[in-house]
């Protein structure tokens, strides 16, 4: 079955001039009215009963969302931070803060590629004061000669200085982002069908556990229900089961459809971590016979950030800072993710003071520590006495030695 259909009618949301077949897919991925695979409709929401969705979308989301967000504006070179408006604050109103915004966002653009808010407050420099997120499975749009013209959420029409639109995984000509769901619909669908199977098997009755057939005679149905009674009732004891030559029991075996079930699903949640460019291993899908090892936690941390989370963080500090006036810029604080463990950063932090990089107090203010008071100069100065500059300037010389 194909995973796009084509709908060219009015409230498909879709209104190309010579629009070409793949950008009509794509704008139908990014719907997702749902893709059917096996027995399953895979949309982004369906998607989300995938362990290994949920778990990239949780780690993503909960990774950048705890990122502190700074205001920045350059003055003679050097970056100053600066107050913070309401926006990069409490961005969805009073209720709703700016890591529950980040993360909510964030979900979106993971799985649909899309995330989409109504600009319901401006402040005075005509900027958003406040964006009130909308399900992204009930946003369409409307585009033409590949610029959007129109978003339909529900039922209502809304021109697009009014809504609030942010996007990545794009294309050259399309005014969208790609949805990694629509793609990885296959994989996902694969996973749903096995699980939604494996549950009818073994809660619902739908396969036999085992047959009881007597090979001498044919039985009508009170015999069967009675046999069947004593058998379950003499077997769900533990007591033993005594037969002739009539008899014949045969249980079905389901321990290797079980296991191939179980290679299956954990195939599928690998995979599906690629579609989401997320590591296996953060998410406990590491593939059979690989092994990832590292110095220490801080050096596997800087590879996610650098290899699969630092294009994300460019995006959103590109978009957050169009909420802002120039020159006026925001940043996604991300050393949160690159904290060390207390050997290391007592290491890396003596070397900076040694190397005159950090004064003592700037380094204690990173450990949230007052500065050294006046008496701890002076224990130090007993326990540990600083060389003369006079004697370490000149070294007492050596004896002469030779003829006068």
């Amino acid at each position: 079955m194909a995973l796009f259909r084509r709908d060219r009618s009015p409230s498909s949301g879709l209104n190309y001039r010579d629009a070409s077949t793949l950008a009509e897919h794509l704008a139908l991925a990014d719907r997702m009215r749902g893709s059917t695979v096996g027995s399953q409709i895979v949309t982004t929401d369906t998607a989300m009963r995938n362990s290994g969705v949920w778990a990239c979308l949780r780690l993503r989301g909960n990774v950048l969302s705890t990122m502190p967000v700074d205001v920045y504006r350059e003055v003679l070179g050097i970056d100053v931070e600066v107050k913070k408006p309401p926006v990069l604050v409490t961005p969805g109103g009073e209720k709703v803060g700016i890591q529950e915004w980040l993360y909510s966002t964030q979900v979106d653009l993971d799985r649909a590629g899309n995330t989409v808010g109504l600009i319901t407050e401006k402040d005075g420099l005509g900027k958003p004061a406040r964006i009130d997120l909308q399900p992204i499975s009930e946003c369409t749009m409307r585009i033409k000669s590949g610029v959007i013209t129109e978003f339909i959420i529900g039922k209502k029409s809304y021109r697009p200085e009014l809504v609030w639109h942010e996007k990545q995984y794009t294309i050259a000509g399309l005014p969208f982002g790609l949805s990694p769901v629509a793609y990885a619909a296959w994989t996902i669908g694969e996973y749903l069908s096995i699980q939604d199977f494996a549950t009818k098997w073994f809660s619902d009755g739908g396969k036999p556990s085992a047959i009881l057939k007597n090979s001498k005679r044919v039985l009508d149905t009170g015999q069967t229900a009675l046999v069947k009674s004593e058998f379950k009732q003499t077997t769900a004891a533990g007591d033993v089961f005594v037969t002739g030559s009539d008899w014949e029991y045969s249980p079905l075996v389901t321990q290797q459809a079980s296991m191939e079930w179980l290679d299956a699903k954990r195939f599928g949640i690998a995979d599906v971590a690629r579609f989401f460019d997320c590591p296996g291993d953060l998410i406990d899908a590491q593939v059979s016979g690989s092994t990832v090892t590292y110095a220490n936690i801080v050096q596997r941390n800087l590879q996610f950030l650098i290899l699969h989370l630092g294009p994300a963080v460019t995006r959103r500090e590109t978009a957050l800072s169009s909420l802002l006036a120039r020159p006026r810029f925001a940043r996604l604080n991300t050393k949160a993710l690159l904290r060390m463990d207390p050997e290391t950063q007592a290491r890396v932090l003596g070397l900076q003071i040694d190397k005159r990089i950090l004064a003592p107090s700037e380094a204690r203010a990173i450990l949230d520590l007052q500065p050294f008071t006046d008496s701890q100069v002076a224990e130090f100065d007993h326990f540990w006495p600083a060389k003369s500059a006079s004697s370490a300037a000149s070294p007492t010389p050596k004896p002469q030695t030779g003829a006068v």
